[in-house]
Parts: C-alpha cells; structure tokens; sequence
C-alpha cells in the first residue's frame, strides 16, 4: 500500500513528519464510552515505541485524555490526535468521544480520517452494538470509508469471541454477513476462580500460526493438534470472504479448485478488499501486560493500519467552491498542488491561545504562509447566524500534539495533520486557501442541538467576559448553538445533551474564567383577546404649568392566527387630532410588546380607534400614547386574555419497536401524531405537533426511551391556545416572580 520509506523524524512521540501522502494514514476510532479506544490508542502507542509506559484512563494519565476535564471525569469529552510510527508510515490515530453528547467531536474525527477503527467491547455488547457507533458506521459506508472491527475486554466474565463476531457481523454485515470475519482468533488461558479467562495470544488464521504473549513476549508456535480441525474452517470462511469481497474472479476459480493458495497473495487480496470498503476484518487487542513492551493484538493492528488501509492518495477530495459559491474543480492529494486545508477542530490553549487542528488536502502548509481564511458562519442547523467571514493571515507555528506537547514541524504535506497556534479567528470547519486563488471546502454535517441551557453571569465581573467566552465556545464547537432570545431576554447555549452542557459550563469556568448561573429556559408565550372589547384611556393631568390631555376610546376583536396586531382609525369630527392619531398607536402597540396579562406579546387583534377628546393647549404625544396604553389595559380588563404557546412540528425516527412507547410518550406531551412513515433499516418516522414546553427536555428524554437508537428534529410550526389550566399556573408562576414557562 504505497511507499513506506519516505518519512524523517520530527514529530511528537517519535512519529515521523511525513513528507509525502503515501507516507501517512489517518485514522478515527469509534465506539462507546467505555468500549476501551483511549486505552487501546496508549497500547498502539507504547507498542510503536512513541511511550515508553502506557498510562491509564482510571488515573487520568493517558496521553489522549490530557484535558483537566477529562482527567476529572475519567472519559474522553473532546477529539485528540497521537502520532506514531509504524513500518515507515506516519499514522495519526484520532481518539473521539464514545457518548452521544460529544458526536460532533466524532463528525470531525470522521472528517480528518480516512479510515476507521471500530473498538466493541465484549463486556458491553452482551447483544448488540450501541445505536450510536452503529449510526456511525452507515455514515462511513455512504462514504465507502473502509473499516476494521477491534473487540476488547475478551478477558470479561462470561464473554465471548464467536459471540461478538456474530453480533458484529448481524450489526454491520447488513445483506452480506461474510464482510465481516475475524483474521485472528483469540487464545485463551485457563479460567480463575472469578469466572475470567485472560487473553494470552491469538492465531493468525492465514499464518497458521499462534501468536503466544503467555511469557510476555510475543512469540510464534504452532497450533496444537485439537486446534486444526476449528482452525481449518474459520480459514476456509475467510478466505472465500476475501477472495468475494476482493473481486478477484481468477483467484476465486482457483480456490474452487482445490489449489492450496499462498499467504501472500491472499495478503495482497485482504489488502485490496480493506481499502475498497468491502471487507471488514474482526480483531481482537487487550494492553500489555506490566512491564512489556507490547499488548495483544498491536502489532497485527498496526499491520493492518499500515498495508490495509488506504492513504490519502485514495480518500475522494471534499467539494470545493469560491467563497461566492461558484463550483470548483476538487483538490488533488499533491504537495505541490495548491494549498486546500481545513480546521477540522479548534481548542483554546490557557498559554498558547487559540490552537487549530488542520488536515491539508492538497499543497504543502509551512509556517509564516500568507494564506486565505474563509468561513461559512453556519451554526449547527446549517443556518448562516452570521455572514461568510474572510480574512488574509500569516500562518504561525505548526506543531504535531502528543498529548499536552507541542513539537514544531517545518511543513505539513497534502493528507497530514498538525496544529496551527494563532491562526487569526479561525474557526471549525474554516477552509485556507492561497490569498491569490481563495477556495471553500464544504461543510461536513453536524446534528442539531436541541437541549437548551439557558445562562447568565454570575456577577458584574462576569458580565462582560460572558459573551467572549460564549462566543468563542461556539466557534470551538460547532455543535453548540448560541441564541439571544429576544422574547424573553435570556442567553440560550443549545446542546445536544446534559453531558454537553456540563462540559460547555466547566470550560467556561476552567478556560474563560467565566462563572455563570443556569436558570430555567422560558418559552415564548403570546398573548391575545378571548373576544371582542372596549377600553377608554383618559390621561388627564394638571400640577401647575403645562399639564397633559389626552381621552381616547376604542375597540379590541381578535384576529386569525398570524395577523399580528392591525391598527384601524375610524374617528371622525376630528375628535382626536390627525398628529395624534400615530401617538396612540404607539401607545398601544408598546403596551402589546409588554403585555397585559402575564407579560407576554399581545397579538392577533384589530385595535380601531373610535373617538377621543384634546385639549388645545395641554395635548401631546407623548400623553396620547399614555391614553392609547391605557385603553388597551382597560380593555383587557373587560374580557379573558388567552395565553398562546408555541407549537413545533417534531420528527422523530426510531427502530420500529420503540415506535409504540414514543407515540404514547407524545400524547403524554399533549402531542398529536399526524403520521408515520417506513423508513429504510427498520425505522419509522413519527411525525406529531408538540407544544415547545412539552419538549424541552426530549434530547434526554428520547435518548432515555428508545436506549439511544432515537433521534429527532423540530421546528416552530406556529402559537396556539394554551389549555386554561396551564395558563392559570403560567400567570400564578408570573405573579409570583418565577419564570414560569
């Protein structure tokens, strides 16, 4: 799979800065929390020779999770790149999060690579794979992005190797269940009294060989006797898998025909399937033991890596435009080519600054360029909050990480990774380009946050860091959304989930020195006439010198929903004055925006003014927008005012067996379910109108109720009537001073 010679020290760890793609692979794990990928990147890692101890995730002392609030949480909560090196290629192995609140960090991860690990647990996956590394899995097979399955914790009680490869192979085979075979085959020693039978080795099923780590040392035997027979077929299972899913016709007929074919052509064929996509290998891995040097199953691991999975050279190029939209010709894999890079991840570092993570697609990026920065200013939803921001800059410092080190490199090549300390604004998902020939790559997707975390500065001192250190969470993140609802008056920061929010509240404290205080999201209410009524503002005022007059009557019908507030003059006999006409108006649509009975916007009414009173000497404008607020109150006063409250249209799509408790659970919310649709994989589409207050927590809630196979979207469909015994605990919360919905 490419050259493998032409790399130069230079980087963190010992990995090399590669100067030519053929010389890297890029390389995401995937899986759920706990599933074991952080400790089996510290394996890769020790077993390369980039550590020389390996640390562990229970000690905070991993060369992945080396944020503050990872270390305190003992879990990884954002991407992080180790570099090592293996064979003469430079493997840059992307650790991502494994809880749903943290996908987009997976998104970018899925981004940088070209291939993927998936890391299952054998003691988690007791039966089927976690919704979430599934619905990752699809998004790399749209992509033809080829994969490998790792299984860890084999040495977990009452687990199971053959278990776990039929449960992978039912998960991620879809029609063709022999894409997904195992290379090795787990060897076992003799079980404790705990129940528990550690790994001590595995046999290579195209070597023939056992591969011994009982002695700490990685050494090669030959199968024992009772051995053959279940070594024979699994063997004969792979290679027809291989031989299928390579294509190779010529290879299958001699196979068919009994011919014994040779370990390296079937090498070269395993090879050709990895990188088509086709074929999913199933290996196994567990750390190294106290004291050696490497862990079961890393060094086949790093095999595979380095002569199974593509380059860079191979990975389709994204979709270039101009910054104006104009379709461009896509980036070619050359170091010579013109710059095309991306910030695919964006950190704040407490000394360094801002610190970008950028993966170049086609040139070469070298310190002190002048390059062009262009984003696309979309917040999660693909909504553009803010306009497509350029920037000419110079390119500071390039480093490759290691957990918290920093080594400088000279360049970066087309499909490497590195780090840009200071790159101006930069911001996730920002395209660099040459100033001269500006390009934008297209933005990848990102789930829509849909939690709201409602926040305010803790004090005066916090006040005017809040909203720098908001902003700049934002631009770190794309999964994050920032609202100013102007409604209500509350800063909104939505997440995808409560994990999410924690972190985004510990990062402002830890990074930003902002303390805020969480309060309770309010709904945007509305207000509106029950029926029809009268109201006479009289404003009449003398207290020596100049004094105010002013007496208007009028008239209050409710509207249609979305008509607003309309203004109608009907008076006649100029009994108010033309110049004063416009004052009233004022003074009622100002004492709508404030409301009357709970203090929300009033609409949805026609206001006509009837008749009126002036004084030649006392009248004004400013008394006649006094008097037109008057009488709005006072025909408030007349009727019941109706409290309306926003309704979402909600999708939701789950796996058909849950679809029974989510319909109940939406009728639970006031729901009504207004149709379903069969979706593709077993899924079923749910479509319902909600009010917003029922759904402010369904990203947990959901989540909870279809165990995390479940997602959903929503948007504002319109406002409706609140049932009157919810409004009357609506304005008994408002009188009260609590926030209420």
């Amino acid at each position: 799979m490419g050259d493998k010679a032409h790399a130069h020290p230079g980087a963190a760890g010992g990995a090399p800065a590669a100067d030519r793609p053929s010389a890297v692979r890029n390389v995401v794990l995937v899986g759920p929390s706990g599933s074991g990928k952080t400790t089996l990147v510290e394996a890769l890692a020790l077993t390369a020779g980039a550590l020389n101890r390996a640390g562990r995730v229970e000690d905070g002392a991993t060369v992945s999770d080396y944020d503050e609030i990872e270390q305190r949480r003992r879990r990884s909560v954002q991407l992080s790149l180790v570099p090592v090196a293996w064979d003469g290629c430079k493997i840059n192995l992307l650790d991502t999060p494994g809880y749903a609140d943290f996908v987009g960090e997976l998104r970018a991860g899925l981004r940088a690579a070209d291939a993927a690990l998936f890391v299952v647990s054998a003691a988690q996956e007791a039966q089927s794979v976690a919704a979430t590394t599934r619905a990752a899995w699809e998004e790399c097979a749209l992509v033809g992005m080829p994969r490998a399955i790792v299984v860890t914790h084999l040495d977990t009680a009452r687990t199971s190797f053959d278990d776990m490869t039929r449960i992978c192979a039912e998960n991620f085979g879809g029609d063709d269940p022999d894409a997904v075979l195992p290379l090795y085959l787990p060897v076992l020693g003799p079980e404790g009294a705990d129940g528990h039978a550690p790994l001590t080795g595995l046999t290579g099923l195209l070597s023939r060989r056992i591969l011994d780590h009982s002695s700490g040392e990685r050494t090669e035997l030959p199968p024992a006797p009772e051995q053959e027979e279940p070594l024979r077929a699994a063997r004969n299972r792979l290679i027809e898998g291989i031989i299928a899913e390579s294509e190779d016709e010529s290879l299958m007929d001699r196979y068919l025909d009994g011919e014994d074919i040779d370990v390296a052509t079937l090498i070269a064929d395993l090879e050709r399937a990895v990188a088509r996509g086709s074929f999913h290998p199933v290996l196994t891995a567990a750390p190294a033991a106290e004291g050696a040097r490497q862990g079961i199953g890393t060094v086949e691991l790093l095999e595979l890596i380095t002569r199974g999975f593509p380059t860079p050279l191979e990975r389709t190029p994204p979709v270039v435009t101009t910054p104006s939209g104009k379709p461009r010709p896509a980036p070619v894999c050359d170091p010579d080519g013109p710059l095309v890079a991306e910030v695919v991840k964006t950190s704040s570092d407490p000394y360094v600054g801002r610190v970008s993570l950028v993966r170049v697609f086609s040139g070469t990026l070298r310190p002190d360029d002048s390059v062009h920065l262009c984003g696309h200013g979309l917040d999660a939803t693909g909504h553009a909050p803010r306009p497509c921001h350029e920037a000419e800059i110079r390119v500071g410092a390039l480093t490759s990480p290691f957990g918290r080190r920093q080594n400088a490199l000279d360049r970066c090549v087309a499909g490497d990774l590195a780090c840009v300390a200071r790159l101006g604004e930069a911001e996730t998902g920002d395209t660099l380009s040459p100033a001269d020939d500006p390009v934008l790559i297209e933005p990848w997707s990102t789930p829509d946050p849909l939690l709201p975390l409602a926040v305010r500065a803790h004090g005066k001192a916090d006040e005017d860091k809040l909203s720098q250190g908001l902003a700049r969470l934002v631009a770190e993140d794309p999964t994050l959304r920032l609202e100013q609802n102007p409604d209500t008056g509350q800063v909104v920061l939505w997440c995808l989930g409560e994990a999410h929010q924690e972190v985004a509240l510990e990062r402002l404290r830890s990074r930003y020195g902002v303390q805020v205080d969480a309060e309770p999201h309010r709904v945007p209410l509305r207000e509106t006439f029950a029926g029809r009524a009268a109201g006479r503002g009289r404003h009449v005022k003398q207290s020596g010198g100049h004094g105010q007059f002013a007496i208007c009557e009028i008239e209050v019908e409710p509207l249609p929903p979305g008509s607003g507030i309309e203004f109608v003059d009907k008076v006649v006999g100029g009994a108010v004055p033309r110049q004063f006409i416009p004052s009233v108006e004022k003074g009622i649509r100002a004492q709508a925006a404030k409301g009357l009975a709970a203090g929300h916007p009033l609409v949805d009414v026609r206001v006509t003014l009837l008749d009126g009173k002036a004084h030649s000497v006392d009248s004004s404008d400013a008394a006649f927008q006094t008097a037109g607020a008057l009488a709005l109150r006072e025909a408030a006063a007349d009727t019941r005012i109706q409290l309306l409250e926003p309704v979402c249209e909600v999708s939701v799509q789950v796996p058909d067996d849950y679809v029974g408790p989510v319909m109940s659970d939406l009728s639970g919310r006031r729901g009504r379910v207004v149709g379903t649709e069969q979706g593709a994989g077993g899924r079923t589409l749910v479509r319902a109108e909600v009010p917003e207050i029922e759904v402010g927590r369904y990203a947990v809630d959901l989540r909870s109720l279809s165990h995390g196979t479940g997602r959903f979207d929503r948007t504002y469909a319109r406002h409706e009537a609140m049932p009157p015994r919810i409004a009357d605990r609506v304005r008994t919360e408002s009188a009260n001073g609590s926030p209420g919905a």
